[in-house]
């Protein structure tokens, strides 16, 4: 190995690191508590390390969101393998997404709530939020129906979705209609 590759691999353990770092500091104290100084001390690297590897904490939000992508995007897509009917599918995928949204509420909003400087739904979407959606799509668009664009479908859905995580994390729904909620979901919208 050259010292060239030698450095390479080293830079990019100190990245995974300090995404680990923040993402564990974000989970247990929330984003607030996330600053430059802390991982810092957490990592055992200077300031000057960090910010040889981001600019502040708003990449580090971001590169966060993009493992979280990628992340979501496994959680649904094998959730979704196992169901042999699209209503099994669609019920999978509700899950599945609600779930991850409450196991990792840093994350989540990370990827949906807090400024990463990522660009969405545009020609310059990083690769792992294209992924995350398409694990959505792969699902929701075989039930979008007759005349609805499979995409539009997918966004509405997500969207519902995402009101369903955000309300229940906020404590404004009742904790006990989440299975009903889910049911009514698939039902009412997505019509399997």
């Amino acid at each position: 190995m050259s010292v060239q590759e030698r450095k390479q691999r080293e830079r990019a353990e100190r990245e995974r690191l300090i995404v680990a770092t923040a993402r564990e500091l974000a989970e247990q104290q929330g984003w607030d508590a996330v600053t430059t100084r802390r991982l810092a001390e957490r990592i055992e690297y200077s300031q000057p390390v960090l910010y040889s590897h981001f600019r502040g904490k708003r990449e580090i939000i971001g590169a966060v969101a993009l493992e979280g992508a990628a992340e979501m995007a496994v959680a649904v897509r094998a959730a979704t393998s196992a169901a042999n009917s699209p209503r099994e599918r669609v019920t999978a995928l509700a899950r599945a997404y609600l779930d991850f949204a409450a196991r990792n509420p840093a994350v989540y909003d990370a990827l949906f709530q807090l400024d990463g400087g990522l660009a969405y739904a545009q020609e310059d979407t990083p690769e792992p939020l294209k992924d995350a959606f398409a694990a959505l799509l792969e699902s929701l668009g075989e039930v979008a129906g007759d005349g609805v664009h499979p995409g539009l479908f997918t966004e509405v859905f997500w969207a519902s979705l995402h009101g369903l995580a955000t309300l229940t994390r906020a404590g404004r729904l009742l904790p006990e209609d989440a299975a009903q909620r889910v049911e009514l979901l698939v039902d009412r919208l997505a019509m399997v």
